[in-house]
């Protein structure tokens, strides 16, 4: 964990930031003692945000799946 004083963290911000992206925290102190951290944030994401997976099926056979199916259990369209 890096400490440095608030005028350090000014002229090397951009170097701060990087190191925090790597997942170090970063502590700043100012003149009056008092003592920050510097972390990336974790940004959130809807749990429905996957990746997509390529089945190699068309819509055609989709849609005669989901047909296939609702016949079974006497739904209709």
């Amino acid at each position: 964990m890096e400490v440095c004083t608030y005028s350090e963290a000014r002229q090397n911000m951009a170097a701060l930031l990087d190191k925090a992206d790597r997942g170090e925290c970063i502590r700043i102190r100012r003149k009056d003692g008092h003592l920050y951290e510097l972390r990336a944030a974790i940004e959130p994401r809807s749990p429905l945000e996957v990746e997509g997976v390529d089945l190699d099926v068309t819509s055609e056979e989709i849609v005669g799946i989901v047909r296939e199916g609702r016949s079974r259990y006497g739904e209709t369209e």
